[in-house]
């Protein structure tokens, strides 16, 4: 479990005024001391996020928040800090307080979440109060929700928390297969991995480990090469490979040595399945190829990083996209969490694989560039598009 990488988790979020004990109830959902306890309002200033394995659900991660009441300059950085937080998670638990009164920001963090599509359960903490039960009622009344209540310090209601919390994760899409209709049982499968400047020394890139797990998931019969080495590996089959893998960057290369009737596709692109909306993003590569010389474009890499020469994201990509439409075009580069609330001003936004996000944090940015009017494409889509090869690849 401590392995699982954190985009692979279910991220859960807990959400509340200051006070309200939401760093109790984590404690108690962990059964540690995972997040500070005070009765000081605002004693949580950013988001903690903790790693755990919970009963139904598996692999999860905990988002400890600050209060979206918080107040004053430094209380309104917070509060944006808990909105990004807000962007990341599977399921919110919106933790209350007492008597309902002002319920205006209850109401704003429902709507928030329902915008997203992220389910909610509410919860009423510090059931050990005598006038809990009563302040539930009134809450479920007024919110026309269910309201479970809790006691973090007796651990009352916990055991019915997490009951409701895996009910919530079982019922949805499983998107484990990451090479999902591609490769099957007893296919060869050759992956084609450039091991470049950008591949940390001594380990491979998060997409070829989920890729290649998924494979061997799948007692498939998984090959690994460079594109250098991939004539030789290529000449050593009696028969094609079910399937090849490259990196984007070698794309157009691996395409000329792709025997007939083997499908080629891309670890971005497998991710785009796995983590985005892949015919979303596939639009987005038809438009890119309209781009007007003057266009304006938006990298967003999930990963924060300082670039290497030859960097896909700050080096290759824009490359090829001045060649392919001129100097003049505009591009600017964001990477891990900025991410800008006004996409207008762009043509379009051009998203990385996101193997450091979780789905519902990508499809999010998705959401929110398509009100926008703004379309999103992905790496490996893109950099297909930009080749000619598009319709030659599997999506």
């Amino acid at each position: 479990m401590s392995e699982t990488a954190r985009s692979n988790r279910y991220h859960i979020g807990i959400f509340g005024r200051r006070n309200a004990g939401k760093s109790s109830l984590i404690n108690a959902i962990t059964g540690q001391d995972t997040s500070i306890v005070s009765s000081t309002a605002g004693t949580t200033t950013d988001t903690v996020w903790k790693n755990i394995e919970l009963p139904g659900i598996g692999a999860a991660v905990l988002a400890d928040t600050a209060g979206y009441d918080d107040c004053g300059p430094l209380g309104e950085m917070r509060v944006q800090r808990t909105r990004q937080s807000a962007a990341r998670v599977d399921l919110a638990i919106i933790l209350l307080d007492g008597q309902p009164q002002d319920i205006a920001p209850e109401r704003e963090w429902g709507a928030l979440f329902a915008s997203l599509n992220t389910p909610i359960i509410y919860v009423m903490g510090k059931g050990d109060a005598p006038e809990a039960q009563s302040c539930c009622k009134e809450w479920e009344s007024v919110l026309a929700k269910n309201v479970l209540c809790v006691s973090a310090k007796t651990r009352e209601g916990i055991d019915e928390l997490l009951a409701s919390m895996a009910a919530i994760f079982s019922s949805g899409d499983n998107l484990d297969d990451i090479t999902y209709s591609l490769a099957g049982k007893g296919d060869v499968v050759v992956l084609v991995m450039p091991q470049d400047a950008q591949a940390p020394h001594g380990r491979l890139i998060q997409p070829q480990v989920l890729t290649l797990r998924n494979l061997l998931d799948k007692h498939c019969l998984a090959l690994c090469c460079t594109p250098e080495e991939l004539p030789d590996m290529l000449g050593m089959l009696t028969t094609p490979p079910k399937l090849i893998i490259t990196d984007s960057q070698v794309f157009a290369d691996v395409q000329k040595l792709t025997p007939q009737g083997t499908a080629l596709t891309s670890f971005s692109i497998l991710m785009a399945r796995h983590k985005g909306d892949v015919d979303a993003f596939r639009a987005g590569a038809q438009l890119l190829l309209n781009m007007p010389e003057n266009g304006r474009i938006l990298i967003a890499e999930a990963c924060s990083h300082i670039p290497k020469n030859e960097d896909i994201g700050r080096v290759k990509l824009p490359r090829l996209l001045r060649k392919k439409f001129g100097e003049n075009l505009k591009i600017d580069i964001v990477g891990g969490n900025d991410f800008p609330e006004d996409l207008t001003p762009y043509n379009l936004i051009i998203h990385c694989g996101a193997c450091m996000f979780t789905r519902r944090h990508v499809l999010n940015r998705l959401r929110m560039a398509k009100a926008q009017g703004v379309p999103m494409t992905n790496y490996g889509i893109a950099i297909a598009a930009l080749t000619g090869i598009l319709g030659k690849v599997k999506i």
